[in-house]
């Protein structure tokens, strides 16, 4: 018997995956716990919807994503720091303060944890670091760290 996966199974399949299952697993297990449903053509019609819409949704967001990058490559962000004299800085600039400021300069929001940082910038100067901004897009910020 075909059943659509409602939820995760472990050893049998994921969710909104179409399998072969005996009929008295689904009838006896899979159904009565709501794990799964029969794959009727109604339901088949329901499941392409469902995966049409997060198709689109993610093709929606990529295209953001991809907008964004393109701004961060024309823009540098101007963080203000205390420094010493040799250039070395007391503290030093993290993922959230580069967040915060590409808000407050350019209202480009983006999560802190998308910023990756290797190590924390302790010097003064231009530096480029990279934002994840979805699978596969990957956007460059230019940062100027100023005394």
């Amino acid at each position: 018997m075909k059943v659509i996966l409602k939820d995760n199974i472990k050893g049998v399949g994921k969710k909104n995956e179409i399998i072969n299952a005996s009929d008295g697993y689904a009838r006896n297990f899979l159904f009565p716990k709501n794990l799964a449903v029969e794959a009727t053509p109604e339901n088949m019609q329901k499941l392409n919807s469902q995966n049409e819409a997060k198709q689109y949704k993610k093709n929606v967001e990529k295209e953001q994503a991809q907008a964004i990058a393109e701004k961060l490559k024309n823009i540098t962000i101007e963080i203000k720091v205390q420094a010493g004299e040799n250039g070395k800085i007391f503290g030093s600039v993290s993922s959230k303060e580069i967040s915060e400021n590409l808000e407050k300069q350019y209202k480009i929001s983006i999560d802190k944890k998308k910023i990756e940082l290797k190590e924390p910038i302790k010097v003064l100067g231009q530096t480029i670091v990279d934002a994840k901004l979805f699978e596969g897009v990957v956007g460059k910020i230019k940062i100027n760290v100023i005394s």
